[in-house]
């Protein structure tokens, strides 16, 4: 496994999920100001699944997660302009401005088999294949190259790995683990 594919690098204090019961979200966008006098908003995607923002599909915003209908989406460079249902006018939309736009986990699209949405990995405990546990994954940072689990063990210390084919040995959700090989020089 070294694909993670996600909705971009966030670590478990910014993805949006609540306590344990309550729906889960994940941040496919960052409004940013309106465009225009209708309504519209211009917003950074945060998604590498742009498609899921349809007309119709219900999003929510901000910290409380405030629910709202897509009327309309359109590309503007590599920004999306997006508008509500709820809002025609630049004055009232632009109350979202710099918030957080949310989608419900259950609507993201599946991912191939051995692919993994960010949100399914954090929090996961991470053990080396001789079975030393060596923390849990508190963020994913993408470098370019390949991607980078950063992981926290009890004494506090950080570890990172490199996502790539000998290090990532597997995942296992129902077991809440990822077992990985650590290279030499990478501890």
């Amino acid at each position: 496994m070294t694909s993670l594919n996600d909705s971009h690098s966030q670590d478990a204090k910014t993805t949006g999920s609540p306590i344990n019961g309550e729906p889960v979200f994940v941040v496919v966008g960052k409004l940013r100001r309106p465009h225009g006098v209708r309504g519209e908003m211009k917003m950074t995607v945060m998604t590498d699944f742009p498609q899921s923002l349809r007309v119709g599909q219900e999003v929510f915003v901000g910290d409380n997660h405030r629910p709202l209908s897509i009327r309309s989406t359109r590309w503007h460079g590599d920004d999306m302009l997006i508008a509500f249902e709820e809002y025609f006018d630049r004055d009232e939309v632009g109350l979202h401005r710099n918030q957080m736009l949310f989608l419900p986990v259950e609507d993201l699209p599946p991912l191939p088999e051995g692919e993994f949405h960010f949100h399914e990995l954090m929090g996961l405990k991470v053990v080396s294949d001789t079975g030393e546990e060596l923390g849990s994954l508190t963020e994913i940072l993408e470098t370019g190259a390949n991607d980078v689990l950063l992981i926290h063990n009890v004494d506090g210390e950080e570890i990172l790995l490199p996502v790539i084919e000998e290090v990532i040995l597997g995942v296992d959700l129902e077991k809440g683990e990822i077992r990985v090989h650590i290279l030499p020089g990478l501890r």
